[in-house]
């Protein structure tokens, strides 16, 4: 009977241990935030995506964008400091016109495309900072 109750108790014992370890791994991660004030602006022929604040966030979006040209002018102002962020337009044929590392400022050009309904795609793989560009119909 001694030996049950000294098993029991060792065995609530390691559970109990166990679960603080399991709470203090847990609670190691990195804080991860989708950021504040995302702002979109989706209309014909100017695109605007806007994001402050992210930290260590993994996320896809996907936007369909009217362009009615054949290429687009893209500013890129974004302030990148951990992870990556990439900017991928595709014509209306799918086709990739411009792949770009947000962490590189300035003002580039896609390559010429279908005109039509272009997507859209930021792709975030642990990216921190603030994200900030334009297309517009070239």
């Amino acid at each position: 009977m001694i030996a049950n109750r000294s098993s029991a108790r060792s065995r609530r014992s390691f559970a109990v241990r166990l679960l603080f370890v399991i709470a203090v791994v847990a609670g190691c991660g990195e804080d991860s935030s989708a950021g504040k004030d995302l702002q979109v602006s989706n209309q014909q022929d100017s695109f605007q995506f806007q994001v402050t604040d992210v930290k260590h966030y993994s996320h896809t979006y996907t936007y369909t964008w009217a362009n009615s040209g054949a290429s687009a002018s893209v500013n890129q102002a974004c302030s990148i400091t951990g992870g990556a962020a990439t900017l991928i337009l595709r014509d209306a044929n799918g086709a990739s016109v411009y792949a770009q590392s947000l962490k590189s400022n300035g003002t580039f050009s896609s390559t010429v495309g279908a005109p039509g309904n272009w997507t859209v795609e930021v792709l975030l793989s642990n990216a921190s900072g603030t994200l900030n560009f334009r297309a517009q119909k070239l």
